[in-house]
């Protein structure tokens, strides 16, 4: 629903199955902004304003994962459907060289994405997030199931109505060193409890997700031919250091960084250090 006026202003485009809004500030080389499930273009408030300064166009789009405002029942969102979403919101908006910056979910379908279409991207950046067999990761991973229970996808969320259930291991726990701000986690959380459509798209993404996508997508790490930056928080304790490491390892052109005092969404514990690491990262890897 992108409601911070630190991003910039609201625009949408059209893609296959409907409209994406987004945020665009800034000018020079793009950057665009993929986060995960039940979160928007939001996550990315506190980091936006320091890379848009640095000379860098910001694109947050509010991808249909939960917490977007423009239902689109007529897309595909699967995770191959999601990554396309992607792939089309760069096509259209005809963005080349493009640094992507991904966190949680978001990682996953940017990895799912460039196994299938690396052409308009220069540079990449992970933070914490899914890949290999953890696509959804230990607590979340029996979300898909659950999802396919009939009401009960809406009781959940329902439940996280009540401030202390945000802060609950399946809502915002296990991510945020600290609670949600009440006008951003309402922002996460009011498209799903509010519109049936929302929530139809959220069921359609939730029922879909495997690892075989994952696990799919890894197997062309060796294939890349883009300098990636690991973003991590070694604190995290969804995913840990070592998945950090593994991906370092297999990625031909991969650097790890840590960011202590920070859990998932280093977005939010940790906006100023990340934000000096994109530009670090965009700034070595210019294209000529």
């Amino acid at each position: 629903m992108g409601i911070s006026t630190s991003l910039g202003p609201i625009s949408h485009v059209t893609v296959p199955g409907g409209r994406i809004r987004y945020h665009d500030t800034g000018s020079g080389s793009p950057v665009v902004f993929v986060h995960g499930l039940l979160v928007n273009a939001d996550l990315w408030r506190k980091v936006v304003p320091d890379v848009a300064a640095a000379g860098h166009r910001c694109l947050t789009p509010d991808w249909p994962f939960g917490s977007h405002s423009e239902p689109m029942p007529a897309a595909d969102l699967s995770p191959t459907g999601a990554a396309d979403l992607i792939a089309a919101f760069l096509r259209e908006l005809d963005l080349t060289d493009v640094t992507l910056v991904a966190n949680d979910t978001g990682g996953a379908i940017t990895q799912i994405m460039l196994s299938r279409d690396r052409s308009r991207v220069g540079r990449v950046v992970f933070t914490n997030c899914d890949a290999y067999e953890k696509f959804f990761p230990q607590p979340f991973t029996p979300l898909p199931r659950l999802s396919r229970v009939p009401g009960l996808l809406t009781a959940i969320l329902q439940s996280l109505r009540f401030r202390p259930a945000q802060r609950l291991p399946l809502a915002y726990g296990l991510v945020t060193k600290q609670p949600l701000p009440h006008e951003i986690a309402d922002s996460y959380l009011l498209p799903s409890r509010n519109s049936a459509a929302i929530r139809a798209d959220l069921r359609r993404f939730l029922r879909d997700i495997h690892k075989r996508h994952t696990l799919a997508a890894a197997r062309t790490f060796g294939e890349w031919d883009l300098p990636v930056l690991l973003a991590w928080a070694p604190e995290d304790k969804v995913f840990r250091l070592d998945f950090a490491q593994r991906l370092a390892h297999d990625l031909p052109d991969a650097t790890l960084r840590t960011i202590e005092d920070s859990l998932t969404f280093i977005s939010e514990d940790q906006p100023e250090l990340l934000s000096r690491l994109i530009v670090e990262f965009t700034r070595l890897h210019a294209t000529p």
